[in-house]
């Protein structure tokens, strides 16, 4: 009772209250929107979970992997012949987290104009399904469906239509580089490098041709590339004006890019524990307000003298007895 009573508290001198647990936790927890506006009226109040508080899924849990699948994303990525691949990491996860912010924000510019609060009904599964814009428009207005035969094909372009266009072996253990060549003359430029008697054969001389013998076109172009390192290919690639890049691992991304270090992406705030730690930083920067991860995560309890004692106002001995309660 004492930790609802904090948050009751927290709720009146708070603009928004946010969460990600599974539709109806906050309200079995005597916290639904109802409650929420009695003690403050113009709350924000976002919910992100799953399937959203309405309809039949209403009861299911998720996370990531299970929102990609459910929404048609993993269906999208795959290679011919296989099951769905789906991406390698809980993407859903992080775009969920975006809609909820952007969400957020446009709940509080409403109340900003009108003094109103609301409450923000996020379904990350409704989120990632708007996510699958041009496979649903290339089925209701050309009638293609993502998994007809010998589709999709994740390494390859169809719109607009590309050859060669994949990720390709490069020397060593599972090193790989990507290569594109968008028109005639990206295909002039590769063939160049390539300096094999192949490249001059017509059934690659075209891109229709190209197109028609994609299967070839990627086989013989692997065995080239597999004898070369996928930095040296890349430079060699890019000089020549083809668009290239090696497919770098995330220690190679991370610890030893030089774009990503001059762009400041991996900032190492201290954290009181574990010292300093490398995080990810924000993909843009603003030139009078630019972000800064100055400080880690906070450890359980850490900011309980500034919430509960700055900020509502509770003596030593409240926090003290409210310790000893488990409440905090």
């Amino acid at each position: 009772m004492a930790g609802k009573d904090l948050f009751r508290r927290l709720v009146r001198v708070s603009d928004a209250v946010t969460e990600n647990f599974a539709a109806g936790v906050l309200e079995r927890l005597g916290f639904g929107y109802p409650r929420l506006r009695e003690l403050r009226e113009d709350i924000v109040y976002v919910s992100n979970c799953g399937f959203g508080h309405s309809g039949p899924y209403r009861p299911f849990k998720s996370w990531g992997p299970i929102v990609q699948a459910v929404s048609g994303l993993t269906f999208t990525s795959g290679l011919p012949d296989q099951p769905p691949a789906g991406w390698g990491y809980s993407y859903m996860d992080h775009t969920g987290a975006y809609y909820m912010a952007m969400a957020l924000l446009m709940a509080l510019v409403h109340r900003q104009r009108t003094g109103e609060g609301q409450w923000v009904d996020l379904a990350m599964t409704e989120a990632a399904t708007t996510l699958n814009g041009p496979a649903l428009l290339d089925y209701t207005v050309n009638g293609r469906g993502m998994r007809r035969e010998g589709q999709p094909h994740s390494n390859r372009s169809d719109s607009p239509p590309m050859a060669p266009h994949g990720i390709y072996a490069a020397r060593g253990e599972d090193q790989w580089i990507a290569i594109a060549c968008r028109d005639a003359s990206d295909w002039r430029a590769l063939a160049e490098c390539v300096a094999q008697s192949w490249t001059a054969n017509a059934r690659f001389s075209e891109l229709e041709a190209r197109l028609a013998h994609q299967d070839e076109l990627d086989e013989k172009l692997g065995v080239w590339t597999a004898e070369r390192d996928k930095f040296q290919l890349q430079e060699q690639l890019q000089k020549a004006g083809v668009p290239a890049a090696a497919v770098q691992t995330p220690p190679e991304r991370i610890d030893a890019d030089p774009n990503t270090e001059a762009w400041g992406l991996w900032p190492a705030p201290t954290h009181p524990v574990m010292g300093d730690v490398r995080v990810d930083g924000l993909p843009v920067h603003l030139s009078e307000t630019d972000w800064e991860i100055a400080r880690g995560a906070p450890l359980l309890g850490e900011h309980n003298q500034l919430i509960y004692g700055d900020l509502l106002g509770l003596s030593a001995d409240d926090l003290e007895r409210l310790r000893a309660e488990g409440a905090i």
